[in-house]
């Protein structure tokens, strides 16, 4: 696939100059937050391809700390079952108020944003151009914020120049890219067990199409954590979906760092010898099992 399959612009609100940089002001203001400390650019930080500094899990406003990693943000209008780890926002415009409200995050009401946004002479212009209102409500202020979002993009890594073949890659990318789009074969069954197709690391399976993620919520095997999540399962009740959740993407991979939803590994190296395993005592046993 050279190249992101075709975005998924909301019909209901498409980007527009307005929008978008109306949805940057309140993105980057500590304004939505109970003290004004706080915006959603202190856990999702541009230069951390959105996330939150190398924290494990994010700090609110009041010195509590959340039990998840910041996930990046970028390529949203490809992102599909829903948001969050869990996946418990339909759409982008329902996550994206969800953290003012959570009280270990920004712990402020939407009542309270919309009295501090209805009393700005400045936002009153702007949501004007944005969406043609007399006063600020709850959905355009989830309407702006989803706008921003989704116009962030993540395109024109060397990979990509190199399936456009306008850049190439080293001889060990070359061999990285083959066992990362490689089966994991059984020695025995190949002739040549030196060749670096015998050590198929099988990610493409999740990571494998141009947005480097997968819709499905699934689970990868990851012992229970410090503290107890049950990820989709907490959302949907059904058992079986105990200790999944959403696929992040790869891109932007190195900046992102650490990884997995509690932010438990701190380098590629420990994802990688997780992979190898063995798994024991993990909690998709739990969730796989008949009850």
């Amino acid at each position: 696939n050279r190249g992101l399959p075709p975005a998924r612009i909301p019909e209901d609100n498409a980007l527009t100059e307005e929008g978008v940089f109306l949805g940057r002001m309140l993105f980057y203001d500590p304004i939505l937050s109970a003290d004004s400390s706080q915006s959603c650019s202190s856990c999702h930080n541009q230069k951390f391809a959105f996330t939150d500094n190398g924290e494990a899990v994010s700090q609110g406003i009041r010195g509590v700390k959340g039990r998840r990693n910041s996930m990046p943000i970028f390529n949203m209008m490809w992102h599909m079952d829903g948001f969050f780890w869990d996946g418990r926002a339909e759409l982008l415009r329902h996550q994206a108020l969800l953290p003012i409200q959570d009280p270990t995050e920004m712990d402020e009401t939407i009542g309270n944003v919309l009295a501090k946004l209805n009393s700005s002479v400045i936002y009153n212009e702007h949501f004007k151009k944005a969406f043609d209102i007399d006063e600020i409500d709850e959905e355009s202020v989830g309407l702006a914020l989803e706008q921003f979002m989704n116009s962030i993009v993540s395109m024109g890594s060397r990979y990509d120049r190199y399936l456009l073949g306008i850049e190439d890659l080293t001889e060990q990318e070359k061999i990285g890219m083959l066992i990362f789009n490689s089966e994991a074969i059984p020695l025995k069954e190949e002739k040549n067990p030196n060749s670096p197709v015998n050590y198929g690391a099988d990610c493409f399976h999740c990571h494998g199409n141009s947005l480097f993620s997968r819709r499905e919520y699934l689970s990868n095997g990851l012992p229970e954590g410090t503290v107890k999540d049950f990820g989709r399962g907490e959302v949907t009740g059904n058992s079986r979906d105990d200790c999944r959740f959403k696929t992040p993407s790869l891109r932007n991979i190195e900046m992102t760092a650490p990884y997995m939803h509690d932010g438990r590994f701190n380098t590629l190296e420990e994802v990688v010898d997780f992979y190898l395993g063995p798994m024991e005592n993990s909690c998709a046993d739990l969730s796989n099992s008949p009850n």
